[in-house]
């Protein structure tokens, strides 16, 4: 029986960024957007994430100002609950519980106490049948509050949040769906219905796609799929209603919102541009183009001078005000699939896989930010369905990651298929990849593996390929000459006719494992002799993988006959087989481990071993739902050491893997921290700092009980732990108590025990023409501590301090015998007239108390 360690998975990046529209702060200093089950936090001006609001257990579906208060925000999701947070702290304020699954939000000034919310209708929550409900929130001192006040507003409405706006402050709400307009007026509690026709002209589309309405006057804008803009006014009469049509976009509209006060509509489409309406004068109107990707989002911020795009490529463009491009937060491309399996960059240690069509993405997960794109196909993509288009398919690099190797193809109906293989060599002074060599048609068929050599001696480049041949491609040596290395073919392999499908390099390079459909050759990377063939059980070879370390005598394989298979290449037998459906098979380079994800019934399971062991080292049934795609052992940046033996797997690396859902996961042990992935450590500082209140607050509390030995040898040995420091420094400022009623209680921590020191000492008054700061104290301390004065072990001020009176009282507590008054006084002048420059007089006397 298999023990199952105690390792948690949990999402590590990857997020969708673009999922609902963002939203921009009242400073303007934040962008808050739906990301998964969180809402992230990003600064406008680095483009930086700063926190997440993490509380919700399913998808995050709408985020939203709080009108009442400016730093906060309201987040629904599908777990049914609508949650305040203040987003500067990241503290979770009340969660409401509504009971239905959210798809939107929305929310009014006007309607204060209210959001509105879109939620299945109450017999169809499984169908695509939604409703807008009014849900009242209840004023209550629990953190978790049920709201079940709701209220039905409008039915049979669509779920896509771009599908209803408020109007003139909150007097209506306008909603779309199919080809029909539905305006509710909350004063008159009526709706009206407006509805076009499926095709008014030929090829016209007229169906709605998103709408937004005017603050200050009665104007609804809609847009439509035909790529045309519908002004609407005089709707608060069904029969008198008319509406004028403004045309830019060649696709359908997919965003539409006014700036804050109405002068300006800007629009969004597949075209990648910005279009800025002039409300007053339609006519005119200004583009922001080559924005990168399809416009899905548009949202503005409250003072109209910051506008933010979504992009389709998970993208969100920081715009300031419709002029220039001021920041773009990049998250995960998720494209149509990713062919060039899951790779790790041995530089930068990042995650390597498609992102932009014809592009490789290198995407940091420790900071959830992509770093940056490599251009691979270097062609101009076009946005137009049905166009065969260059693919980036396979990419790996060398060990030490000075080279990369790429593989893009294109296949045209009825013409032959374009391979380009091509070599780009990191250049130190750009600190990027730059093209090397390019290879025309290096196979005649699709390239179906490449791996690189691990061997140090030599830059080895393997490719196998459908038109039955494996191919070894050298670096060639110019170091006689100036001329710069390229790569060339130094090897043609083949058995048979058969097709290869797979390839392995052993550990030390000087084996190499080929898949021919059945039959699993190993092959002399020295000479390119043929040492052996390897039987195996009916099935054609899917994976193969040498052990590491003291495994490396074995190799493994997977079959299309469900088999897991262990070869011993020392006796060239097979050493053991189980029935598994493997559908990956992946070993980790900083120790003996593999990894094999079995698919069944649904979901993936995870089995970790060692080949050489019998017992896997850990297992988990029901991973995850779905088949896991792709999966790579990343190596640790800090070495865990403390593991125990059924998690020591997880010490040197970390396990990522990607499911058909585009969600990343690792398994995290629990001396890991949850959003680094780094070992969890405390904070030390060393014994030779000086004790400042900041010392105290931020720094290692020394145990609260020691031994009298060694409480008469260290002073300091007796400090107890500051709750009110935590208070201080982790609670937002606007909840505090006044800081008339903090500063005696913090005042009074900062005070040494009086059983640790000698009641002897000198007073010290200080008399100021000018004001004395409360911040001196920490200057104080540090600076008396490194005066020539050395028995003085603090300066402690007195519980009642009166800064504005410009009266300092200071005692100077001493261990053992006070010092002459002379060097006392010589001690207090350094410290406070010369290091300081306060401008004060300073009369000593003798303070036994």
């Amino acid at each position: 029986m298999v023990e199952h360690a105690e390792i948690r998975m949990v999402h590590r990046g990857g997020s969708k960024i673009n999922f609902r529209e963002p939203v921009i702060t009242n400073d303007s200093r934040f962008l808050l957007c739906a990301a998964g089950e969180s809402v992230n936090v990003y600064s406008t001006c680095t483009e930086e994430y700063v926190h997440g609001l993490q509380g919700h257990t399913d998808l995050v579906t709408g985020v939203v100002l709080n009108p009442s208060n400016h730093l906060q925000v309201y987040s629904c999701s599908a777990d049914g609950t609508v949650r305040l947070w203040d987003f500067t702290d990241g503290i979770l304020i009340k969660t409401f519980i509504i009971g239905y699954p959210i798809y939107a939000i929305y929310i009014s000034e006007k309607h204060g106490g209210v959001v509105f919310v879109v939620v299945p209708m109450a017999n169809y929550k499984s169908s695509e049948l939604f409703q807008l409900v009014a849900v009242h929130l209840p004023r209550s001192g629990d953190q978790e509050v049920e709201a079940r006040e709701l209220s039905i507003v409008l039915c049979d409405v669509s779920p896509h949040p771009g599908a209803a706006s408020f109007g003139r402050e909150g007097e209506y709400i306008a909603a779309v769906k199919g080809l029909q307009l539905e305006v509710f007026f909350f004063k008159k509690q009526k709706s009206y219905r407006f509805s076009l026709k499926p095709g008014m002209k030929k090829g016209a589309k007229n169906a709605f796609t998103c709408v937004s309405c005017h603050p200050k006057e009665d104007c609804i804008a809609t847009g439509h799929a035909d790529g045309k803009i519908r002004m609407w006014r005089n709707f608060n009469q069904k029969k008198e209603y008319t509406y004028s049509t403004l045309h830019w976009h060649h696709g359908a509209v997919n965003t539409l919102c006014f700036t804050p006060e109405g002068t300006n509509l800007l629009s969004g489409g597949i075209e990648s541009v910005l279009v800025h309406w002039h409300y007053t004068q339609e006519n005119q109107k200004d583009f922001l183009p080559r924005l990168g990707a399809a416009i899905t989002h548009l949202a503005v911020s409250p003072d109209g001078s910051l506008f933010c795009t979504s992009h389709s490529d998970n993208k969100i463009t920081i715009i300031q005000s419709c002029v220039k491009v001021s920041a773009v937060i990049q998250g995960l491309v998720k494209g149509d699939g990713v062919w060039t399996n899951l790779i790790i960059d041995p530089r930068s240690k990042a995650l390597v896989l498609n992102g932009k069509p014809g592009h490789l993405q290198f995407y940091s997960l420790h900071r959830d930010k992509q770093l940056y794109n490599l251009d691979i196909v270097q062609q101009e993509y076009i946005h137009e369905e049905g166009l065969d288009q260059f693919e980036v398919v396979k990419a790996a690099f060398d060990a030490r990651g000075d080279w990369l190797a790429t593989v893009d193809e294109r296949r045209k109906k009825g013409a032959e298929l374009e391979i380009n293989l091509k070599l780009w060599e990191y250049d130190k002074l750009t600190q990027g990849f730059v093209l090397n060599t390019t290879v025309t048609a290096p196979h005649e068929d699709r390239i179906t593996a490449m791996f690189f050599s691990p061997s140090p001696e030599t830059t080895m480049l393997v490719t196998t390929s459908l038109d039955g041949h494996f191919k070894a491609w050298l670096l060639a040596d110019h170091s006689d000459t100036k001329a710069e290395g390229f790569w060339a073919c130094d090897f043609v392999g083949g058995y048979h006719l058969l097709k290869p499908g797979c390839c392995s390099f052993s550990a030390d390079g000087s084996l190499l494992a080929v898949g021919f459909q059945e039959v699993v050759t190993v092959w002399s990377t020295a000479s390119w002799e043929l040492l052996t063939t390897l039987s195996q059980p009916p099935g054609a070879i899917r994976d193969l993988c040498f052990g590491r370390l003291s495994c490396s005598k074995y190799l493994l394989g997977t079959s299309t006959k469900n088999q897991l298979c262990c070869w011993n290449l020392l006796t060239c037998s097979l050493e053991w087989s189980t029935p598994m459906d493997v559908s990956l098979l992946q070993t980790d380079p900083l120790s003996e481990n593999m990894a094999a994800f079995c698919s069944q019934s649904g979901s993936s399971d995870l089995f970790v071993f060692k080949p050489s062991e019998p017992r896997p080292l850990y297992s988990q049934k029901a991973l995850c739902t779905g088949k896991v795609q792709h999966a790579v052992f990343a190596p640790r940046d800090q070495m865990l050491e403390s593991c125990e033996e059924r998690t020591q797997w997880l010490n040197r690396s970390q396990l990522y893997f990607l499911t058909q859902h585009m969600v990343y996961i690792f398994p995290l042990s629990p001396l890991v921290n949850e959003r680094t992935g780094h070992p969890t450590c405390s904070l030390m500082v060393d014994d030779s700092v000086a004790v400042t209140p900041f010392y105290l607050l931020l720094g290692k509390h020394r145990q609260q009980q020691l031994d009298k030995q060694e409480a008469l040898t260290n002073p300091m040995a007796e400090r107890t732990q500051l709750p009110q420091g935590s208070i201080l420094l982790h609670t937002p400022a606007h909840v505090l108590p006044s800081a008339s009623f903090l500063c005696a209680m913090f005042v009074r921590s900062l005070l040494i025990s009086s059983s640790s020191l000698c009641q002897v000492g000198w007073g010290a008054s200080l008399h100021s023409d000018f004001q004395v700061s409360p911040e001196i104290f920490d200057q104080v301390q540090v600076r008396a501590l490194a005066a020539p004065l050395k028995d003085i072990q603090r300066l402690v001020p007195k519980p009642i301090l009166h800064f504005l009176g410009c009266v300092l009282r200071v005692v100077v507590l001493l261990q053992g015998e006070s010092s002459p008054q002379s060097e006392v006084l010589s001690a207090l002048e350094q410290v406070f007239i010369k290091d300081l420059s306060v401008l004060c007089s300073i009369h000593l006397s003798f303070d036994p108390d």
